[in-house]
């Protein structure tokens, strides 16, 4: 019985810290959430690991963080940022005492990292992720003229993507492509999609089910 409460305890130290430090990511709370984060991540590996291998799985976790930094600044396709859940998920998995806690810590990194997008509904977004949220407006009421009719037209209408949408990619409207993100999915070429937001020059899809 108490080899399971430890064990369980993985899933909440872990999915604690990674919900904070995602979460400091997403929003902006002057390092409040980062400071929580890593102060239950450095508790997990602590209470795990021997000096030396404490210092290689800490590096190991805070390099997939910085993946998702740099996904999320620069190439905004998700690419990067997959690899650094994978590397989140297995320093977390691999510094476990046993499997039972190792399972519980990676449900706590999913767990986690899933949670923390409930903080965008609250607090003031961060303008590292404006591509992927939308969160620039692109509209005439904020100083933008060049935003094309054909574009506000788009709304409630149709197409088929071709590219894929990892989640940002090309889709194809009355015989006319335009780049567009879709709502968070990963979408395959020849996928039928519909507009669902044009804010500006930006246009949110989703995929037809």
């Amino acid at each position: 019985m108490g080899t399971f409460s430890a064990d369980w305890i993985s899933l909440i130290v872990v999915g604690f810290g990674t919900l904070f430090l995602i979460g400091e990511l997403l929003v902006n709370m002057r390092g409040v959430f980062g400071l929580l984060g890593v102060g239950f991540i450095t508790l997990y590996f602590l209470t795990y690991l021997d000096p030396s291998m404490f210092v290689l799985m800490m590096v190991i976790y805070f390099i997939g963080i910085l993946l998702i930094i740099i996904d999320g600044k620069i190439i905004n396709d998700g690419t990067l940022a997959t690899i650094g859940a994978v590397c989140m998920i297995l320093s977390v998995g691999l510094s476990s005492p046993n499997w039972t806690a190792g399972l519980y810590a990676i449900i706590g990194v999913l767990l986690g990292g899933g949670s923390s997008l409930a903080f965008l509904r609250v607090f003031k977004h961060r303008k590292l992720w404006s591509k992927l949220t939308l969160v620039d407006q692109l509209t005439d009421e904020n100083g933008y003229s060049t935003v094309k009719d054909t574009h506000r037209d788009l709304l409630g209408q149709k197409g088929i993507t071709i590219t894929d949408m990892r989640p940002v990619g090309t889709i194809r409207v009355n015989e006319q492509e335009y780049s567009a993100v879709s709502s968070g999915q990963w979408i395959a070429k020849q996928t039928e999609v519909k507009v669902t937001h044009v804010d500006g020059t930006k246009i949110l899809v989703s995929k037809i089910n």
